[in-house]
């Protein structure tokens, strides 16, 4: 009931998973990642015990092959599991269990996993694949996220559609460098999870990451009275009581020497 990539970036710094479904809150059950240990996908007959046991095998060096048949030794379901896991050094294992429903199957290379069940066909497993490996100039989250998208637009669930998740984990990554969490997005109920999982991710980028270089518009005397004056006409002090106010801290420099041009073309158009 499920389609899900799991996934380590070609740089070896970031783990991640995406998945969707014709299933209320799947990124409640699915995905599990740990930055510097790896990243799994637990579906079909999910064994959400599956995400604890398998990072703390790969925590303890297994490799993903090896964590996997730790994992399906001990249970006496595993006829009915669909796991997808990618570990420290970018190994890939995949299982589909042989009384998953059709159509059931999944696919492994370097760095990733893709495995779905109850899909319409082996082409959602196919396009995923090829918008993974067509992607590789971009970030881990628009990798992972192109692949969802290539394998609902080729069909994806036959039941239809209803949620999708994005787990990404990276070392210092978190809101404030505190923890690994580079994105948590879930879609847990929508008529077009995909689609409002990439919009989310947009909004992520804009609130939640740093401005590049290319992204900063230097602050001189005339633009900063210009801020401000916006800022006032949008109901609120000054410039810097607006950027507090809409979540804007990470796109505009502690002593107002920069702003981030797409916060500049949101307050100028108002």
């Amino acid at each position: 009931m499920t389609f899900s990539i799991v996934a380590r970036s070609d740089d070896g710094e970031s783990w991640g998973v995406a998945v969707a479904s014709k299933f209320l809150a799947v990124g409640s059950a699915v995905p599990a990642a740990v930055a510097g240990v790896g990243a799994i996908a637990t579906q079909a007959d999910a064994n959400v015990s599956y995400k604890f046991l398998a990072l703390g095998h790969l925590d303890d060096g297994a490799t993903a092959p090896v964590a996997l048949d730790r994992l399906l030794e001990e249970d006496d379901k595993r006829d009915h599991r669909q796991v997808g896991i990618v570990d420290l050094e970018g190994t890939a294992a995949s299982h589909t269990g042989s009384e998953c429903y059709d159509w059931a199957g999944g696919t492994t290379g370097p760095g990733y996993a893709i495995q779905g069940n109850i899909l319409t066909g082996p082409e959602v497993v196919d396009a995923m694949e090829k918008a993974w490996l067509a992607s590789r100039e971009q970030p881990l989250a628009r990798r992972l996220t192109a692949a969802l998208r290539a394998g609902d637009e080729a069909g994806g669930d036959s039941r239809g559609r209803q949620s999708a998740a994005l787990l990404v984990v990276k070392d210092g990554a978190g809101y404030g460098g505190l923890d690994d969490v580079a994105a948590d997005l879930r879609v847990d109920d929508h008529a077009d999870p995909v689609a409002e999982l990439i919009r989310l991710l947009d909004l992520s980028d804009l609130y939640l990451t740093a401005s590049t270089e290319e992204e900063k518009v230097a602050v001189d005397d005339a633009l900063r009275s210009e801020l401000d004056d916006r800022a006032r006409s949008a109901g609120r002090a000054d410039f810097r009581a607006w950027v507090g106010a809409e979540n804007y801290e990470m796109r505009v420099a502690e002593d107002l020497t920069w702003v981030d041009r797409r916060v500049l073309e949101i307050l100028r158009a108002g």
